[in-house]
């Protein structure tokens, strides 16, 4: 009987250690096989483009100020009095440039009293030139400056702001074109009577 008790306690025993081995993490671990990872192309880098001049990127002062759409009177009266061309030229010009609503606001009948006088139209819109390109920092350092219709204009700072003349307050500055700066004013200024 002892013979037959050895040999069943024995088939329970190695059944159990291999149930052991199987279920044991640290034994015999079974590693799934690697998933391939697809190769991604590295990116192709874009080609090299020589950065624009910033003059070739600006359209001269008359194309810039026809892009702002608040300059259709004074581009209007440019053209009348035959200046377009002189201000698509090199320059480089610094223009004082009245809005639309500085136009509207001159006394009644100035305006087309002006634009049936193309000399007298030239003169007025030349006092709002300046020869060179004068920035708005060193506008605020200057007590007059020579307009190309051959007047100065007067240059004052109160509280701040930057008037003309004492009385066309310069509301926008330092609009960059190709040929100059292109300072906006609130007022049309006259040249002085001679």
């Amino acid at each position: 009987m002892k013979r037959y008790l050895i040999v069943p306690l024995t088939a329970v025993a190695i059944v159990v250690a291999a149930c052991s081995t199987a279920a044991s993490p640290s034994e015999n671990p079974v590693t799934p096989a690697p998933t391939p990872v697809p190769a991604t192309p590295a990116p192709t880098p874009a080609p090299a483009t020589p950065a624009p001049s910033p003059s070739a990127e600006l359209g001269d002062i008359v194309a810039t100020a026809d892009g702002a759409g608040s300059f259709t009177t004074l581009l209007a009266a440019a053209e009348a009095a035959g200046l377009v061309e002189t201000l698509q030229g090199e320059g480089p010009y610094t223009v004082f440039a009245p809005t639309d609503d500085a136009f509207a606001a001159l006394p009644e009948g100035t305006l087309d009293s002006l634009l049936a006088d193309p000399e007298a139209l030239k003169q007025v819109l030349l006092y709002h030139v300046v020869a060179g390109e004068v920035m708005a920092a060193d506008v605020v350092n200057l007590t007059e400056a020579d307009s190309v219709e051959g007047s100065p204009i007067a240059i004052s700072v109160m509280d701040g702001k930057v008037y003309l003349n004492d009385t066309a307050e310069v509301t926008a500055t330092d609009v960059m074109a190709s040929n100059g700066v292109i300072h906006v004013i609130d007022q049309v200024i006259l040249p002085p009577a001679s």
